[in-house]
C-alpha cells in the first residue's frame, strides 16, 4: 500500500513538474503569439505549422493552452495562498484563544460553508468583475474556511501536549507558543489540504471563466477556450478536445500528488 502511495505522487509529481514547465517557459515554446488573429484560418484543424489547430478567430490553439497554464496555475495557487493564509491565522485564533473568539470564527466559517463554494464565487465575481484578481478573491473567500476548521482541530490537539504545555510554563508569549509550536504540529495536514485545495481552485478557476466571469477576452484562459468551443463540437472539436485534456490532466495530476502526500502521512 505504501509503495503503491510513493508511486502516486512520484508520476504527481512529474507532470506538476513538466505543467509548471511548459507554463514556465510558454513565451519560449508557444509557436507565435496567443493573440495574434488569422482570419483565414479560423477553426483550422491541427497542421504542421499550427499542432493543435486554430481557433474561431484564427488564434494558435497550442499557442494559447500553453498561455493559459500560466493563468490556471498563477491563479490557483494565489488563491490557495490566500486561503491559507487567512484560514490558518483564524483557525488558530480560535483553537487557542478565547471561548467568545472561537465560537464567532467558527460561526462565520459556518455561514459560509453552508453554501456551495462555486455558487459563492460566482456571486462574488459577478459582483466584483471578472479579471484574475477577483477570481484570486472569491477563490480565496470560497476556501479559507475548511483551512480554518482543520488548523482548529489540529491547534487542540496539539495544545494539549507536553512539549506545549512545557513552553507556556516557562512563560513562553502565546504568539511564539502557535507560531513555533501549534502551527507546525498542523503543517502536514494542511499541505495535504492545499494540494487538494489546488486542483480544486484550478478547476474552479475554469468553471469561472467559462461563465464569462474570469480573465477578460482575450487574455488565454482554458476555461475561457473551452466556452469558445463548445458553439463548434462537430465542426472544430480540437477546440474543446485541448484545455478538456489539459483541464483534466492538471487536476488528476496535483490529486495524484494529494493521495501520495496522504498515504504517507498514514
Amino acid at each position: 500500500m505504501r509503495r503503491r502511495q510513493r508511486l502516486k505522487l512520484a508520476v504527481g509529481a512529474a507532470l506538476v513538474a513538466v505543467l509548471a514547465s511548459l507554463a514556465l517557459l510558454a513565451p519560449i515554446l508557444a509557436p507565435c503569439d496567443p493573440l495574434r488573429q488569422d482570419l483565414a484560418g479560423d477553426l483550422a484543424p491541427p497542421s504542421s505549422a499550427h499542432r493543435l489547430g486554430q481557433d474561431k478567430l484564427g488564434r494558435d490553439v497550442l499557442a494559447r493552452l500553453l498561455y493559459g497554464a500560466r493563468t490556471s496555475l498563477v491563479v490557483g495557487a494565489a488563491a490557495v495562498s490566500g486561503a491559507l493564509a487567512l484560514g490558518v491565522v483564524l483557525g488558530t485564533v480560535a483553537g487557542y484563544g478565547r471561548p467568545a473568539v472561537d465560537e464567532l470564527v467558527m460561526r462565520v466559517t459556518d455561514v459560509l460553508l453552508a453554501f456551495p463554494g462555486i455558487l459563492l464565487a460566482i456571486a462574488l465575481t459577478a459582483v466584483l468583475g471578472p479579471s484574475e484578481r477577483n477570481v484570486v478573491v472569491a477563490l480565496t473567500v470560497m476556501g479559507w474556511p475548511a483551512y480554518a476548521r482543520l488548523t482548529r482541530a489540529e491547534v487542540r490537539a496539539a495544545a494539549g501536549r507536553e512539549y506545549v504545555a512545557a513552553a507556556v510554563a516557562l512563560g513562553a508569549h502565546p504568539l511564539r507558543v502557535a507560531v513555533r509550536h501549534l502551527i507546525p504540529a498542523a503543517s502536514t495536514a494542511l499541505l495535504i489540504q492545499a494540494t487538494f485545495g489546488l486542483a480544486a481552485a484550478i478547476l474552479a478557476e475554469a468553471s469561472l471563466s467559462f461563465l464569462g466571469l474570469g480573465a477578460p477576452p482575450p487574455a488565454p484562459s482554458w476555461g475561457a477556450m473551452l466556452a469558445d468551443g463548445r458553439s463548434f463540437l462537430l465542426l472544430a472539436p480540437h477546440l474543446v478536445v485541448a484545455p478538456g485534456i489539459a483541464i483534466a490532466t492538471t487536476v488528476l495530476a496535483i490529486n495524484l500528488v494529494g493521495e501520495g502526500l496522504r498515504g504517507d502521512a498514514t
